[in-house]
């Protein structure tokens, strides 16, 4: 095999793992309404699915300027976000999807765990442009996200936010 084709490989091989991972949520999250369960059940899939997933999990829009620590796996998270900072609090402010090879790149980062090296944030917002939370995904290897994981993660997202749209959980 080419070093060329390598590239190539290794994002067929991530892309079916998140098709796979998507298909198993779907099946979990069944007829459920709970905003919360849905949370941990698509925080639990994920990371147990990807391989280079050190610490997934949500923070929840309690406010305008606030996350809070929703869902997660893997070591212990922030407990509280002001929105604007950090790549999570950007990825609330802006309500695009946050993607950073490398975290020291990234203005203003909370290093939350001094080993994380890569990061993806993907916001949650309802069919109005609501923003429920923000899907945080942490690596400790470099250049662990790309275009590939904003794209898998960008379609859970707004399907999320479709589907919990009206809850009043936060």
């Amino acid at each position: 095999m080419s070093s060329s084709s390598v590239p190539t490989a290794t994002a067929q091989n991530k892309a079916r793992r998140y098709t796979d991972a998507r298909r198993r949520i779907d099946a979990l999250l069944g007829d459920t309404s709970d905003w919360i369960s849905a949370m941990a059940t698509v925080a639990c899939e994920l990371h147990h699915s990807l391989d280079q997933y050190d610490w997934t999990g949500f923070y929840r829009a309690v406010s305008a300027d606030e996350l809070l620590v929703g869902p997660y796996q893997g070591p212990h998270g922030c407990l509280r976000i002001d929105v604007g900072r950090g790549v999570c609090g950007a990825a609330a402010r802006t309500r695009e999807t946050q993607l950073w090879p490398d975290v020291s790149e990234a203005p203003d980062h909370i290093a939350c765990q001094s080993s994380t090296q890569s990061e993806i944030v993907v916001p949650v917002l309802t069919p109005g442009e609501e923003l429920l939370a923000v899907l945080d995904v942490d690596s400790d290897t470099l250049g662990a996200f790309d275009e590939t994981d904003r794209e898998h993660l960008e379609a859970l997202c707004e399907d999320l936010g479709e589907r919990f749209g009206n809850t009043p959980l936060r």
